[in-house]
């Protein structure tokens, strides 16, 4: 894929691959790795508008920025209540986020069940009102949405008209529907359809886990970029292999990353985390199950990092 820049609002990112939310996973640290590794826009994990307005603790963690970063900072928000969307786009929590994306495509039961992330794509009344809501708050507004609820409920393309429409700087495809969940094939032709329907950027988003996928991708759509999701929970160095950066080593970065995690989050959540993430990083490893008992029964980071010293990712 042909990399470049992208505008948004009235800023521009470094390159045409992004680093999509997360639940769990896109924190500070992750983000910074993710960016260091050539990632043009990071977002964070979503966060609750409603949780942001009532100063949940636990949400506002969610919105940590690492020192230095040089990235573009950009958040994720989901809710169904206009209101406290615009209100959680104009409170001291999100001042320091330049683009704030609005989900519209989540498909996990609790959040679809609540009448919030893809649940959305059945009320396009009440999306586009949300969307314009966060618009007047002033901040680059960008929507990250799905096809459609189901393969009989294809709405992609008229739900993009109306996302730009209602004011949306960027709109993210993720070329699935609702009950596929994250199985099966991405969809090309609807992501091509948003693109031809809108003027504002189009990203595509769904099963990239190497260049070839990205490249495939905007091939087969003509979107402006991509935006990486689990393929980067595998191997957060996807970002250099796609924009030819170099990575300096994969052992490296991820003693980079745990001293990091250690260093902001503390050592308990640190050796958690890492623990997860190392063990999807091991995929396709020799001996990898072996590795992966001895790294979930690690109490301390030191042990994280010890098993780290004995391995070599692919």
């Amino acid at each position: 894929m042909q990399l470049k820049q992208i505008r948004i609002g009235n800023i521009h990112t470094e390159n045409n691959v992004f680093l999509a939310p997360l639940a769990g996973y896109t924190n500070c640290v992750f983000r910074q790795t993710c960016f260091n590794l050539g990632a043009g826009l990071t977002f964070t994990e979503m966060v609750s508008a409603k949780g942001l307005c009532y100063n949940s603790e636990k949400t506002e963690a969610l919105l940590r920025i690492p020192g230095g970063y040089g990235g573009i900072n950009a958040c994720q928000i989901f809710g169904n209540d206009p209101y406290y969307m615009r209100k959680a786009c104009e409170s001291d929590a999100l001042a320091p986020f330049d683009v704030i994306d609005v989900n519209m495509g989540c498909p996990v039961p609790k959040i679809y069940k609540n009448g919030e992330g893809s649940a959305l794509l059945a009320d396009m009344p009440l999306a586009e009102k949300i969307i314009s809501e966060c618009v007047k708050s002033g901040k680059i507004i960008t929507v990250k949405f799905r096809i459609g609820i189901d393969g009989e409920h294809i709405i992609a393309e008229e739900f993009a008209k109306m996302c730009a429409g209602a004011g949306a700087s960027l709109l993210c495809v993720h070329g699935r529907t609702r009950d596929k969940m994250y199985s099966g094939e991405v969809d090309f032709a609807q992501i091509e359809k948003v693109k031809k329907a809108v003027d504002i950027p189009v990203i595509a988003n769904g099963g990239v886990f190497c260049k070839e996928d990205a490249d495939r991708l905007i091939e087969n759509t003509g979107a402006d970029g991509v935006a990486v999701a689990r393929g980067a929970m595998y191997k957060p160095w996807i970002f250099a292999e796609i924009t030819g950066r170099e990575t300096g080593g994969k052992k490296e970065i991820v003693r980079w990353q745990l001293q990091d995690m250690r260093r902001i989050y503390g050592e308990r959540f640190a050796c958690v985390f890492m623990r997860k993430m190392i063990a999807f990083y091991l995929k396709g490893t020799l001996n990898c199950t072996k590795i992966k008992e001895r790294l979930f029964s690690a109490a301390t980071t030191v042990e994280v990092e010890d098993i780290l010293n004995t391995v070599e990712f692919i």
